[in-house]
């Protein structure tokens, strides 16, 4: 780095820094609490202290941005008003925000955006146009209107008075906790990481600064690996609040230089952080909101420091309240605390009882059986455990010692969200009325609207037959559907052509060792 170049960063950061510490929000945003997890503190041997940005008037962070960014507008800027394309916590800030500074917002969110988000923006002031079945579309959506109407477009995260914005989360933790060891924060397009770790490196460099991103939506991570954004071919949903498929150009050059590092975490261990929240503080976070705690509890698992003060950002709390079944059924999972097991056993009087003393004082959770007129028979099973893979082994190995078949199926998606609500026998291929012995099985992403089923049948149902479907709805834009397909191989190429054509995310399952075990 030249001189000159180094004098342009220098200069870049103490402004970053002067922002932040005169942003002027406080008339709308308010100062947020430091929660110390006394729990868990105790359990995983380290001062854990949680940032409540649940406390803000629209339930998450997104209203910082949102208020410094308005505040900085040109009064031209603000004649005709503002325009962004959001489903969550971003659409609310700016609602409220604007509403405030008595500036018009018109928010554009997808059609599959559930109605208490939609009528959250209206409540708070905003004027909702519901346009496409995805953010992608909305976002088009919005540029052209911005474009005809003369609107200012106000982006999430990309835009530097929404990083500086966001950025005063870190002056407020400072005050709060001066010698914290290690901040974590959750990462979706990265405003918030890079405001927190522009001010964090500046005032206490020794602190450690470690973003958090969803597993299946790390795109962050994907830009550090290329050395710079790139688009990530698909994002899981279930933390939706940071499901972005490309991390800011603007937000990846304040990261790269100032983030420590990037931990990724599983949905199982972010539903496992929601229940640690909810049994310390009452407040149900959101999975996004829960994302910085799950990657603290991992950085402590795979750390042998004790006795740090590391503080973990509750981004949001605007849960679906139908996604918490969902997140009941998972958080055992994501704290070790049960493991999933397809076992084979004999298929003779007293093999239960039996294998449930190979099982010991273990609870057994969940346990889906059918017969099926064969000698031995595959049982789906669900174990408590204490909380440690160590003992997940253990039974592993127990098992095997007492002859039984085991597949551990405790880390297989299919099995978790599908293969165990379907317990009922495999599939007949000998019946002479048979038609799905080329049985072919796939998972979809399905939106949530009216008429989606509908064109899939269209599409997919009246062509080929379908010999397997499932789904269940968490309460998110999107489903996860599992559709199994009679597909001979002289129509195989005509299947996957319609297949494309159908425009949904799918994967191919058939080699899925659960849809072995019990379906196929």
């Amino acid at each position: 780095m030249t001189e000159s170049q180094l004098l342009a960063q220098q200069s870049e950061q103490l402004d970053y820094l002067r922002r932040i510490l005169l942003a002027p929000i406080y008339d709308t945003v308010v100062e947020t609490e430091l929660t110390h997890l006394s729990k868990l503190s105790t359990r995983l041997n380290n001062q854990i202290y949680l940032k409540r940005e649940d406390q803000q008037p629209v339930h998450s962070f997104k209203l910082r941005g949102a208020c410094n960014k308005l505040a900085n507008l040109s009064e031209a800027e603000c004649i005709h008003g503002v325009i962004a394309a959001s489903a969550g916590n971003h659409a609310q800030g700016l609602a409220l925000a604007a509403s405030k500074l008595g500036i018009k917002a018109t928010i554009v969110m997808p059609k599959t955006t559930p109605d208490i988000k939609v009528d959250n923006v209206r409540r708070f002031g905003g004027e909702v146009r519901l346009v496409g079945h995805s953010f992608n579309e909305a976002q088009s959506a919005a540029i052209d209107y911005a474009t005809a109407e003369n609107k200012t477009l106000i982006h999430p995260f990309d835009d530097e008075d929404v990083i500086v914005g966001q950025g005063t989360v870190a002056k407020e933790l400072l005050q709060q906790q001066p010698n914290a060891d290690v901040v974590f924060v959750p990462v979706g397009g990265g405003g918030l990481l890079a405001g927190m770790a522009v001010y964090l490196k500046q005032l206490s460099p020794n602190t450690k600064v470690i973003g958090v991103e969803a597993e299946d939506s790390a795109c962050l991570k994907a830009a550090l690996d290329a050395g710079k954004p790139v688009d990530l071919d698909h994002v899981g949903l279930f933390a939706d609040g940071v499901a972005v498929k490309r991390i800011g150009e603007k937000t990846f050059s304040l990261i790269k230089r100032y983030c420590d590092e990037v931990i990724t975490v599983t949905t199982d261990e972010i539903c496992a952080s929601i229940k640690d929240i909810f049994e310390q503080t009452r407040v149900i976070a959101e999975p996004a909101g829960a994302l910085s705690l799950a990657g603290l509890q991992k950085y402590c698992a795979s750390s042998d420091q004790s006795e740090q003060s590391l503080v973990a950002i509750l981004s949001g709390a605007n849960m679906n309240f139908h996604s918490l079944r969902y997140v009941s059924e998972r958080c055992e999972l994501g704290e070790k605390r049960e493991a999933v097991l397809a076992v084979t056993i004999p298929e003779e009087k007293g093999s239960f009882k039996r294998f449930c003393q190979t099982i010991g004082n273990r609870a057994i959770t969940e346990f889906n059986y059918r017969y099926v007129g064969e000698p031995s028979a595959n049982v789906f099973v669900g174990v408590r455990l204490g909380g440690n893979v160590e003992e997940r082994e253990q039974l592993l190995s127990e098992l095997a010692s007492a002859n039984y078949q085991v597949n551990d199926f405790t880390d297989n998606e299919l099995a978790k969200l599908h293969v165990r609500y379907m317990i009922g026998g495999k599939r007949n291929t000998t019946a002479p009325d048979n038609n799905n012995k080329n049985e072919r099985l796939f998972s979809f992403e399905f939106p949530e609207h009216p008429g989606a089923l509908e064109k899939f049948l269209a599409a997919m149902g009246e062509l080929f037959n379908i010999t397997l479907f499932h789904y269940r709805n968490h309460g998110a834009a999107f489903g996860q559907v599992l559709a199994g397909f009679e597909v001979s191989s002289a129509k195989e190429n005509e299947f996957f052509q319609h297949l494309n054509a159908l425009g949904y995310q799918f994967e191919e399952a058939t080699d899925n060792l659960a849809y072995q075990a019990f379906l196929n």
